[in-house]
């Protein structure tokens, strides 16, 4: 068997704060069964057994949300015991957490170094433009407790990277936020492009639009490239990925492939879905309760959902950057037209893009292809 890597959601959809922009509230608000509340420890045991069973070589128990440190410290401690109890085959285990950080304290921290967790932390930027949006139930900002649990992280030398959410509103501040990071001394960033309701792009006050998203990436870039050419290396996943591919490796971030694949994320109740863009009713695979991956993998239902992302729309077949973009992630082609994902949403902010920074990608590319020990960020 293949090599796995799970993405789990031990609480559901619930989470300890309100940030406008959360694409999984909506997904959870298009459900029958809007939370499927937090994983027992019965589904949790049953879920690693049949993982380890199925994985060769590696796998990777990828811990997201809503909030996953809801599940509680004894929930991943059970995980932990789980995995030593039935990895028989000797496979190497990953474990990475995404959080927002809020109830991260000492005995968390203390625990995510000892048991080598990747953590990813949501972490807006400064506290104006991070408080913006990441609030809490009371409308609270939480960029003071976020920076609480930098300062813990550093103390227990937790591994971990910022996740960054770009809005429409943020998006004119790149420059801003990349030398707030650059002075935290954060050296693994990761900048997401924010997600509209499925099927409804571009309707929402916080909504990227192509402009924007265009000013930024570029901006960033800049940023980035100058610190790259003096030696000062910082890992933006993006523009890694991009240069990675450029030296001949497949990406590692799946919205930059072209085709999807099946993630196999996993909800509280042990339903399985091909995508985090997609954990609705129509893409339900099944449940680990019932079935074992090898039978979810070859359902019909992953088929169809990797075949329709095939299509490639004609502006893509014409374009010259099509080896880079690979037509973006399907779920900014929504909603699809005949059947069919439409041109990417952000389409005309990738061209503008790669014209402006083809020639700088390129020379980093061939300067990284005679060294050795360029990082990249995580999945």
């Amino acid at each position: 068997m293949p090599p796995i890597s799970l993405l789990i959601k031990p609480v559901s959809s619930n989470c300890n704060l309100r940030c406008k922009y959360c694409f999984y509230h909506s997904l959870a608000e298009n459900r029958e069964i809007k939370s499927y509340g937090i994983m027992d420890i019965n589904t949790l045991e049953t879920l690693v057994k049949k993982t380890l069973a199925y994985a060769d070589m590696t796998c990777t128990f990828a811990f997201q949300g809503g909030e996953p440190t809801l599940a509680g410290l004894e929930f991943f401690e059970k995980l932990i015991e789980f995995q030593k109890k039935y990895n028989i085959k000797g496979v190497k285990v990953n474990n990475t957490l995404q959080t927002n950080g809020i109830v991260i304290d000492d005995g968390w921290a203390k625990f995510l170094h000892d048991n080598n967790f990747l953590v990813g932390l949501s972490l807006d930027g400064t506290k104006d433009i991070h408080d913006m949006n990441r609030i809490d139930s009371s409308n609270k900002g939480t960029f003071n407790r976020v920076m609480k649990t930098v300062d813990l992280f550093n103390k227990y030398k937790v591994e971990y990277n910022i996740l960054f959410v770009v809005n429409s509103t943020v998006a004119r501040h790149a420059a801003k936020i990349y030398n707030f990071f650059k002075r935290k001394n954060f050296r693994y960033l990761q900048f997401i492009p924010c997600l509209d309701p499925l099927g409804e792009p571009g309707g929402q006050i916080y909504s990227l639009t192509p402009d924007r998203f265009t000013t930024f990436l570029k901006t960033l870039f800049d940023l980035w490239y100058e610190d790259i050419k003096n030696g000062n290396i910082i890992s933006i996943r993006y523009f890694d990925n991009l240069v990675s591919m450029l030296m001949g490796y497949p990406p590692e971030n799946c919205g930059m492939s072209g085709v999807c694949r099946c993630q196999f994320v996993v909800e509280a109740d042990g339903g399985v879905y091909p995508c985090d863009f997609y954990v609705i009713d129509q893409w339900n695979l099944g449940n680990l309760k019932e079935s074992d991956f090898d039978e979810i993998a070859k359902s019909d239902v992953v088929k169809e959902f990797i075949e329709v992302s095939r299509y490639v729309d004609p502006k893509c077949r014409q374009c010259k950057w099509l080896n880079l973009c690979r037509g973006g992630c399907r779920r900014n082609r929504e909603p699809f037209a005949d059947g069919k994902p439409i041109l990417n949403y952000l389409c005309s902010s990738y061209m503008e893009f790669f014209e402006y920074t083809a020639p700088r990608l390129y020379d980093l590319a061939r300067i990284f292809s005679r060294r050795i020990g360029y990082g990249i960020g995580m999945e």
